[in-house]
């Protein structure tokens, strides 16, 4: 008999607190404990500022800095080099300025064509496409047909090459975070391209004056 009251009154208990009382109850833990959540986790945020020095506020840009930088890389294909490959062989400008190549560096105008130097002798243009292709989308036919290497591997211009990129934004990213990046033991410098046409519009003005 005490049995089958229990489970009679268990389930007519279940029933009525589910549906009424149980979430009211809830809500109301569940507000005292967020409140209550919010003052501990500030006191704790507090200490750790004025014993770490701001530890916890400058990881979390840093963090989502690194999820942006995977992002992109993930949108790179594979057969193109990654940012974190050329941030680790790129030199910093403490190391620049040792070498001679890096002495009066001007980046120059921006256009859509970058001018590359001090290349090593080995170099070539598969090299090239391996560092600059990621600058370029290949399902776009358009791009595609843009993204030009010219390598000069004689004469006065060896060691030398002109790329052309889709557009200027391509060539300033390129420039960025290629200039000083260490190929074949050779510091690569990186500057956008001379254009004529500037030059000629310069002419064309003096002339209309």
């Amino acid at each position: 008999d005490v049995f089958e009251q229990l489970q009679h009154v268990g389930h007519k208990k279940i029933e009525f607190h589910i549906s009424t009382e149980i979430p009211a109850v809830l809500q109301i833990n569940s507000e005292k404990e967020e409140k209550n959540g919010k003052r501990v986790y500030l006191c704790a945020t507090t200490e750790e500022i004025n014993n770490t020095g701001f530890g916890r506020i400058f990881p979390a840009p840093s963090s989502n800095d690194k999820m942006e930088t995977e992002e992109e890389d993930d949108e790179i294909p594979s057969e193109f080099i990654s940012r974190k490959d050329l941030e680790k062989n790129r030199l910093s400008r403490e190391e620049m300025e040792k070498y001679s190549v890096f002495k009066n560096y001007e980046p120059g105008d921006p256009n859509c064509r970058i001018y590359v130097k001090n290349l090593a002798k080995q170099v070539q243009e598969k090299d090239l496409k391996f560092i600059f292709g990621r600058y370029v989308d290949f399902q776009s036919e358009v791009e595609r047909n843009m993204f030009d290497i010219r390598l000069m591997k004689e004469g006065r211009m060896k060691g030398q090459a002109f790329i052309g990129l889709p557009n200027e934004k391509a060539a300033a990213k390129a420039l960025k975070e290629a200039n000083g990046y260490v190929l074949f033991e050779k510091p690569m410098v990186v500057q956008f391209a001379r254009s004529a046409r500037p030059k000629q519009d310069a002419n064309e003005g003096k002339r209309k004056k």
